[in-house]
Formats: C-alpha cells, structure tokens, sequence
C-alpha cells in the first residue's frame, strides 16, 4: 500500500490545454454572434461546469448538447502539439521510486481525460483517474479528491495535491489535501487567494522541492 499520494489535475496541470479549451468556447460563442476573449474565458469560464456555462450563456439551449458537442471539438482538435507542462514526467518518476500512489483528479469528461493522457504518452501512468462526473459530485466539491484519498486508503496528510483553478483549488482544500497551484494562468496572488498553500511555475520550479520532502516526512 502506497504511503503517500500526489494528485494532479489535468487540465492546465498537467497539459497546457487551456489555450485550446478558450479557443473552442470562442468560436462556440462566435457562431451564437457573442464575442469572447481569452480574459472572459478566465474570468467567467475557467474551472467551471460546461453545462452550469452554457446554461447562463446560452439559455435557450441545451446545456448538455452543447457540452458533448464542446468536448468533441476539444478531442478532435487534441494533438501533440499540445504541450505537457515541464517537469511532470520526471515528478511521475520521482513518486514512482519513492512507491508513492499518483492519481489524476479531474472535471474533465472520462473520454477527454483518455485522450488528453494518451497524448502527453501517460496513458498507464497513474494508479487512477478519477472524474467528477463519476463521483457524488465534481469540483469544487471535495468528492474527488476524498474519493482518490479512498482509492489509496490514505488520511489528507499523506497526500499533495496540484491545481490551477480556483475550483479545484477549493475542492482540494475542502478535502483537507495541501495543495499547490500552477502558475499556468492564473497569477500567484489569484491563486493563493483561491486556496493555494504555494504556487509553482511549472514541476521543474524549485518550490517545489520542500514540499516533497513534507511529503515524505509525513509518511516516513
């Protein structure tokens, strides 16, 4: 049984896809004859629910429709030029020689977190990926972070957690799981302000470095 975990949000996290997430909202909101920017998308778009979006956007249609139509146009245009943010395999690595669980906690639907994975070839990498839309309910709820803890029998102390939205900021904290935010598009202040314990550059920034090693005093 693992002693301690990290768990890794995906989009944004572990993949540089919010571009391509804004880009797809753009022109979903471009062919309804609304004009978005990237600053709409992190302000009013980021971390939240396709459907609780489109609901308050574009009421009258459905929410739902519009939400698999949105996410297979993210698939679709998915490709290896989509990078991984840097240091992410060598942390992979790393909690692997120290037999350390690693999970994939994400809103992102079931087929999108495959695809996504598959193509920064992480496809095995992970013990588990937990889906918000599998559990009671997804972030900024803490079910899916309590159910990854579940999947390791572990208590919050064991485990590290990394985000970049303020949602799944919340949803970790709620779970009692120290949590660090990627600077991939929000600033270190948004962050801390949203419930980030630390903010990080990208896996490679040395801040990084001390929390690990919490980490690993807390399961020695």
């Amino acid at each position: 049984m693992a002693r301690a975990a990290l768990f890794f949000d995906l989009d944004g996290t572990l993949i540089d896809s919010d571009p391509l997430h804004a880009r797809i909202f753009i022109e979903l909101f471009a062919e309804r004859g609304r004009e978005i920017d990237a600053a709409f998308y992190l302000e009013r778009i980021h971390g939240r629910h396709n459907t609780d979006i489109f609901a308050e956007h574009m009421p009258g249609e459905d929410a739902w429709a519009l939400h698999l139509e949105k996410e297979a146009r993210f698939r679709a245009a998915l490709d290896a030029a989509v990078p991984p943010v840097p240091g992410a395999a060598e942390l992979i690595a790393r909690a692997r020689a120290a037999g350390w669980g690693l999970a994939v906690v994400t809103n992102a639907p079931r087929l999108n977190a495959d695809a996504m994975l598959a193509a920064l070839g992480l496809g095995t990498a992970f013990d588990a990926v937990v889906v918000g839309e599998e559990c009671a309910a997804g972030k900024p709820d803490p079910a899916p972070y309590l159910a990854a803890l579940a999947q390791f029998g572990l208590g919050p102390e064991n485990a590290l957690a990394f985000e970049d939205s303020p949602s799944g900021l919340a949803a970790a904290r709620a779970a009692g799981i120290r949590v660090l935010g990627l600077r991939s598009s929000l600033g270190r202040d948004a962050l801390i302000a949203a419930g980030a314990d630390d903010t990080l550059a990208d896996f490679t920034d040395p801040g990084l470095v001390p929390h690990l090693e919490s980490l690993s005093g807390a399961a020695a």
